[in-house]
């Protein structure tokens, strides 16, 4: 039976945190016991022939079975608990949904601090740890102008780059995520520890490792994985062509997540990186920030958040806006769609786009520029208006 709750309670919750202390349990395992057991709580009590019926066989199996004899699941949630950790279950409603959509998604999320839905509006922006004096200040640039957009900036809080990012975004009174390659009851670099306590204040850390798990060289590269996952695109602002920073990049890629480079001096060995990047058409050349708010389509980011109450006027406007995303879609597509003529879907657009909801981006083709309300939302704020 497969296991098809769209949230978890606290009790099933506790057996997904067991299952994420075994080091050998992945997304691929997770997948397999949740299609075969009613829930994680069945799973974690299985006999070993039942567990090898699910498809756990060999180390995997020989490490759940002795591991299971250490760890009790209530302890390991009331642990979190205590310093302030939530786990999220890729199951949960609030777990993010961008991550969600990246193959090697974490079935478990640890949280310290808020996750807000507008971090879905999110970029990931990354560099080396050896930062010169210009990438320093282009990262502090970009980070604080994205914030003051209404960006949520996600970073790994290693040294360097990520350092400056995280620091401009809280600076500029916006947003930003910090990705750990360890577990949330510590901070690496440990000179950052003042910084992490900020974000948990205004933001979020995240890490997809148990508490107590010390970072590791080898957890770095997947750690880059969940801030890709958390974002629509990814700056590297600088960084050699065999840094974290190109690892990143080569994940996002892999991801169709939007990649976008600082371009920097030919002679400079730590923007070898970003140089190659744009030069083999990987990524796009950035030298401002609205060159990123416009390639993802973000510009109206900060309005979506403030101007929450310009509402579809009719129901042909609710409509049309219901039927259009991120991704651009013709004008006689939306009338196809929608049944309407093409004449009054162009006077709808028109009135959309007027209101800053809508954006034609070229060629009739048209984009969501603010996220809609629900069509209950909708109701009662045309009520509100005329009561």
């Amino acid at each position: 039976m497969c296991y098809t709750a769209k949230s978890v309670d606290r009790n099933e919750r506790q057996y997904w945190v067991a299952f994420g202390r075994v080091p050998q349990i992945g997304r691929a395992r997770f997948s397999l016991l949740e299609g075969h057991f009613s829930s994680l709580e069945e799973a974690w009590k299985a006999s070993p022939v039942a567990l090898e019926a699910a498809g756990l066989t060999g180390q995997a199996l020989s490490e759940l079975l002795a591991a299971r004899d250490g760890i009790a699941p209530e302890e390991e949630l009331e642990k979190l608990e205590t310093r302030g950790v939530r786990a999220l279950c890729w199951s949960d409603d609030a777990y993010p949904e961008r991550l969600k959509q990246i193959y090697d998604r974490p079935p478990v999320l640890y949280v310290r601090g808020e996750l807000q839905q507008s971090d879905e509006w999110a970029v990931s922006v990354v560099g080396t740890r050896r930062a010169t004096a210009y990438g320093r200040q282009v990262a502090e640039e970009m980070a604080a102008g994205l914030a003051a957009n209404g960006i949520t900036v996600v970073s790994g809080l290693a040294r360097g780059i990520d350092t400056i990012a995280h620091r401009a975004a809280l600076d500029a009174g916006g947003r930003t995520i910090a990705v750990l390659a360890c577990g949330l009851d510590m901070v690496y670099p440990p000179e950052n520890l003042k910084l992490a306590e900020r974000i948990v204040e205004q933001s979020a850390l995240i890490s997809d490792y148990a508490l107590g798990t010390q970072p590791r060289a080898q957890f770095f590269p997947r750690r880059n994985r969940i801030m890709v996952g958390l974002s629509l695109g990814v700056l590297v602002v600088e960084g050699d062509v065999k840094s974290g920073a190109l690892i990143t990049a080569r994940q996002a890629l892999d991801e169709n997540r939007e990649v976008f480079a600082v371009p920097g001096s030919i002679y400079s060995p730590t923007f070898r990186g970003t140089n190659t990047l744009i030069q083999q058409g990987h990524a796009k050349l950035v030298t401002k920030v609205d060159d990123v708010l416009e390639e993802l389509n973000l510009t109206m980011a900060s309005h979506q958040m403030e101007a929450k109450e310009v509402l579809p006027d009719d129901e042909t406007e609710a409509r049309l806006l219901s039927m259009l995303s991120n991704e651009p879609i013709h004008i006689d597509e939306v009338g196809r769609q929608a049944g309407l003529e093409i004449e009054e879907v162009s006077s709808a657009l028109a009135m959309l786009e007027l209101k800053g909801m809508v954006r034609q981006v070229g060629s009739m083709n048209y984009v969501r520029a603010r996220e809609p309300r629900s069509a209950y939302e909708v109701k009662v704020g045309k009520e509100d208006q005329e009561g």
